[in-house]
């Protein structure tokens, strides 16, 4: 706790007419009523740094002004009416309390440290490494700085650090302009609102042929945020662009290598990586540029081979064993590794694709568009998210939901097979 009778000078109010300041319970917190230029108005400023951390405006008349005894709450008489304020520990940490779920209201969020870094995190720390060996770099936001991991972007390099707001439409065409002017822009952006962007990406970015990455967060489904930011469609409208190469990394070191690979390329290149966590694989300083269009082989087994494509991977190799199958991690949509797709073709009997996209034109169809235009005729099985919109719910229930969880890849295999 802040001893207040210290920190007294180091709090400055507006005016000398600052009425009814009250600190807050544990001292760290000081409110007031000071005149706002035109009316009065409610300021809760922070006891250590002097600076405010909220403001209510148009307040008249004020009377009473009071916090609640755990400190979460400000009540006060405005006009003859209670006002109760919005939320104390919102107001001072609003990028916390952007997107909540359930939490004790008197104590408020209470934020855990993760047991593993997030792709987020991998990302961000990728983008300072990366930033330090090229002055060529920059970094643009959509205004999610916070939740795209740009934060120490942004701290390090700011003249290279740029947020255009809630534009996607123009950060891809502004991400064009820099790399016509011999850039290398990377792009941070959610799957769903890079959807808001689609014909800035073709027109301003694919066209050119310009050295664009678009590291893409939240690619499949998102847990809690619904169907709204679901990121169900980005691999179906991303191989169908012309000079797109689309990569989806399988766990966090191939992430980091990912974005180094697209970031060496000098074409639009998209790295997409899903929300939270990955299978816990320690990212590697050392990044090293892997072949474009090219998988690998994660398992040998007999008849069955599955497919998997980025976050799949994992749930892939559990069932790959309860069945004896052949796993290969695919790694790049777009270009597809054709020469790897047609020896599984040859060497088995029957091809699974996985994906945390919809089926619909994802990575499996662009499987299933080369085994015809070299006339195989195989047996295949799609696996992705189906044809309807997801509504919210636990990540790890929906994906057992939409039958890509170890379990549901067993059991459509094993129908497959007895067709």
């Amino acid at each position: 706790m802040l001893d207040p009778t210290g920190l007294a000078s180091a709090v400055p109010f507006a005016t000398d007419g600052a009425s009814w300041p009250r600190w807050s319970p544990d001292g760290t917190r000081i409110a007031a009523i000071e005149w706002c230029g035109e009316s009065d108005c409610l300021r809760i400023r922070d006891a250590a740094l002097g600076r405010v951390r909220a403001e209510i405006p148009s307040v008249l008349n004020p009377s009473g002004l009071g916090w609640s005894p755990d400190g979460a709450w400000l009540a006060f008489a405005n006009d003859g009416d209670l006002v109760i304020d919005a939320y104390a520990h919102a107001e001072a940490d609003c990028i916390l309390y952007h997107g909540v779920s359930k939490f004790d209201p008197h104590h408020g969020i209470v934020p855990k440290q993760p047991a593993k870094p997030s792709y987020t995190k991998i990302f961000g720390d990728w983008l300072c490494d990366m930033a330090a060996q090229d002055d060529k770099l920059v970094g643009i936001t959509p205004a999610m700085c916070e939740g795209s991991g740009m934060v120490e972007f942004a701290e390090q390099f700011p003249q290279r650090y740029f947020d255009v707001g809630i534009a996607e439409q123009h950060a891809l065409t502004f991400a064009a302009g820099l790399a016509c002017e011999g850039y290398k822009p990377v792009v941070a952006i959610y799957s769903t609102f890079l959807q808001r962007a689609y014909d800035q990406l073709i027109h301003d970015i694919a066209i050119q042929n310009l050295p664009v990455l678009l590291a893409i967060d939240r690619g499949g489904l998102v847990g809690a945020d619904g169907a709204t930011h679901a990121g169900s469609f980005d691999l179906s409208y991303l191989r169908c662009v012309p000079n797109m190469t689309v990569m989806t990394p399988s766990d966090e070191n191939e992430c980091r290598q990912m974005l180094y690979t697209a970031h060496l390329m000098n074409t639009p290149t998209a790295v997409r990586y899903p929300r939270g966590s990955g299978p816990g694989v320690r990212a590697l300083q050392e990044m090293q540029a892997l072949p474009v269009g090219r998988g690998e082989v994660r398992r040998n087994g007999k008849k069955v081979a599955i497919l998997a494509f980025g976050s799949m991977l994992a749930a892939a190799l559990e069932a790959a064993e309860q069945l004896d199958a052949t796993v290969v991690n695919m790694r790049f949509v777009k270009p597809l590794d054709e020469e790897l797709v047609l020896r599984m073709a040859r060497e088995h009997s029957l091809l699974v694709t996985v994906e945390e996209d919809t089926v619909q034109g994802g990575a499996g169809s662009a499987v299933a568009e080369c085994l015809a235009l070299h006339g195989i005729n195989i047996s295949m099985l799609q696996l992705g998210l189906p044809d309807r919109f997801l509504e919210q719910g636990d990540p790890v229930q929906m994906l057992a939901d939409c039958g890509l969880d170890v379990a549901g890849i067993v059991g459509s295999v094993q129908k497959k097979i007895l067709e």
